[in-house]
């Protein structure tokens, strides 16, 4: 079952950031078989971090909570707030969001 894991960064928390990148990186990449969907929310400037969104296939709720637990960033204190949600995959059109040379 999907679910979507929402993270709001802490005010000032860049320097966190960028210390646990690649851990967080490699997290993901050890989690790829899981991870649908993952990437940052960004600020009306297209470009200010504000946090990110994972949307993960995972077996229970449980599951989901213990994935978002372990990821490097939330272990490092980067996130203000973090929910995470049941969702249904209503639509599916990967084609309408490609992506584009800075990465969105």
């Amino acid at each position: 079952m999907l679910h979507i894991v929402y993270q709001i960064d802490k005010p000032e928390s860049s320097a966190i950031r960028a210390k646990h990148r690649t851990a967080h990186f490699a997290y993901l990449d050890e989690h790829q078989a899981i991870l649908v969907l993952g990437g940052a929310l960004l600020g009306d400037d297209g470009t200010t971090r504000q946090g990110s969104a994972l949307i993960i296939n995972v077996k229970s709720r449980d599951e989901a909570e213990r994935f978002s637990a372990n990821e490097p960033f939330r272990q490092a204190g980067l996130f203000e707030r973090v929910e995470i949600r049941r969702m249904r995959r209503g639509q599916w059109n990967p084609n309408a969001a490609p992506k584009t040379e800075e990465g969105d």
